[in-house]
Order: C-alpha cells, then structure tokens, then sequence
C-alpha cells in the first residue's frame, strides 16, 4: 500500500505537469496567432544538421535558422530607343530640295508675270485712250471664268490619264497624281517652285500674242485668263491651307468664293476621288459634277481609244492620303 501512493501521487504530479503545458501551449498559439495578424512573417528556411560530439556517443540535433538567399538586385534596362520608320512611299517634307524654289524656277516665275503684265497693261493704255473700259471689263470677268473651267479640265485630265512617262506632260501628270498620296507637300512648296511650270507654258503660249495683238479687250481677256491659270496652283495650295495659318485677305477671298474654299477642295479628296476638279474659284465644279460632265468626257474617251480613267477603278494605295511624317533633328 506504501508502494502505492507515491506511484499516485507520482500520476498525478505528471498530470498537473501536461495541463500547465496544455495551457502554456493554447496561450502560446493564441498570442502568435494575433501577432500574425498583425505582421507580416518572412519566409525562412529551417535546416537540421546532425552533428556527433566526442564527448558524447549520442547524436545532438542541431536547428540553425537561415534566411532566404539574396536575390541580385534590381536594375533597369532601358528599352531600345523608338525609331521612327518611314514606309518608302512616305515623303518627309524636312529639308527636301525637290521643294525648294530654285534661281531656274524664280527666272520662270519672272518672266510669266511680266508676260501677264504686258497685256493687261497695254489693255488699261487703251481704255484710257477710247474711254470705252465697258468691254475689256466684260472680257476680264469672262477670262477669270474661263480659267476656272480651264484648270478643272486639265486637273480632270491629268488625274486620270497618262502617267510620269507620258511625253510632255508626264512631270505635271506624275505630280498631280501623286498629290492625292501626299496633298500636303503642295504647302511646303515654295512659291517659284509650285508655280514654275505653269508660268513657263504661259510664258510660251501669251508672249506671241502679246506682239500680234492690239485689241483692248483680247488683251484684257488674254491677261486675267492667263494670270488666273497661273496662279490656279497657288489658290490650290492655300486651299489645302490651315485657316489659322493662311492670311486674312485669302481667307476672305475663300469665303466669298472668289478663290476656290477648302471645305469644296477637301471633297476632290475624298471617295470617290472624281469631282470639285476645279482650282480657280470653283464656280464650275456643281455645275460639272451635277451635269455629269466629265462622266460623259470619260464615256467619249473609253469607246473612242478604249483608255479607262484612274476613277472608274478602286481606290488603292496610290489614292489613299498618307499622313505628314517629319524627321525630328537631334538637338530636339
């Protein structure tokens, strides 16, 4: 019976002893579990090494704590630097010589003004002498509409026929035709350089009339004619104009419709591409598209020499309008 109480009182020595480690141990989990709400824990690695001691022929487990490898820091690569790529058919308009007015091209423009000057001067010489200013009047009036028609008709003709190759014409067809690609270059033209052609055929074509001819009101028509003609390509470029940039006695002018206005040019460029031809005042252009005019001239030409007109096909890439791509220099 002596043996037996201190086996029991032994028992129960243990058993008080687990409750106290119960309890130690739910308020141990109790307390990491708040701390962990309110911290972030590290991840860690937890080796076991085994190591023998020669004191001792037991093993004693080691427990070492290491925290994870260092990555390599962090370090920025800077992307590849953006170039600006530029298709092949794309014209940059900086610094572009075949833009730039030439002393050939400021020669020309020379002598077309003064070839246009000399009829309309010599037509004024004869109204102060007869008095009689109602006809070169009328003439003048009737030489800006004509021109007007005039330029239409070319612009029309060399829009749909022929191509850079074609004799005589082939640089203004090749022109034209490749303005509806790039419509804004004819505003980075330079003056002598958008208007030298024209100046050299009226140079040619009004000069021997100039000679031969006296009569007031001929001459009268001959220079507001020509004169117009002449400067057809620079109405045609202020009405590719931005309002804002062009000047005030040209946006005047547009808005009376003595100069063609950029809202009836913007319609030659746009689908279908064959209509508003005109580049002087525009005056004719409703009644040429609404009479059908230059449909029933292409009609003649295709049952006549079997030549289809560029607007009877597709819009394709050589009708679609690329947008200004400018090199930008390294100083910006």
């Amino acid at each position: 019976m002596s043996s037996i109480l201190p086996q029991n009182h032994t028992i129960r020595s243990s058993q008080r002893a687990l409750d106290k480690i119960g309890t130690i141990q739910k308020r141990f989990s109790t307390d990491r579990a708040k701390s962990t709400s309110r911290h972030v824990l590290l991840p860690a690695r937890v080796y076991c090494i085994s190591s023998s001691t020669s004191s001792s022929s037991s093993n004693i487990a080691t427990i070492t704590t290491k925290p994870p490898p260092v990555s390599e820091p962090l370090t920025y690569d800077p992307l590849t630097p953006i170039t600006k790529i530029k298709t092949s058919n794309t014209k940059s308009v900086l610094n572009d010589p075949s833009l730039k007015s030439t002393w050939a091209h400021r020669a020309w423009m020379a002598s077309g003004c003064t070839t246009v000057l000399i009829p309309l001067a010599r037509s004024a010489a004869g109204v102060l002498d007869s008095h009689m200013w109602a006809g070169p009047l009328i003439a003048s009036c009737i030489g800006y509409i004509v021109a007007d028609l005039a330029s239409g008709i070319y612009h029309w003709g060399i829009d749909n026929y022929g191509n850079a190759e074609s004799p005589v014409f082939g640089a203004q067809i090749d022109a034209f035709q490749g303005h509806h690609k790039w419509p804004w270059t004819i505003t980075r033209r330079e003056f002598s350089n958008n208007l030298h052609s024209l100046a050299r055929a009226v140079t040619f074509t009004v000069l021997p009339i100039n000679i031969f001819c006296n009569d007031p009101t001929t001459l009268a028509f001959v220079g507001v004619c020509s004169g117009c003609i002449m400067f057809s390509q620079q109405f045609h470029s202020w009405a590719h104009g931005t309002k804002s940039k062009l000047p005030s006695i040209v946006l005047a002018l547009q808005d009376a419709g003595v100069l063609v206005s950029r809202e009836q040019h913007a319609d030659h460029h746009r689908v279908p591409y064959n209509n508003n031809y005109c580049i002087v005042s525009g005056i004719w252009n409703s009644i040429l598209d609404e009479s059908k005019f230059f449909e029933l001239m292409e009609m003649i030409f295709f049952f006549k020499f079997g030549v289809r007109p560029r607007s009877w096909s597709e819009p394709n890439s050589e009708w679609i309008e690329e947008a200004e791509i400018q090199s930008i220099s390294a100083s910006h």
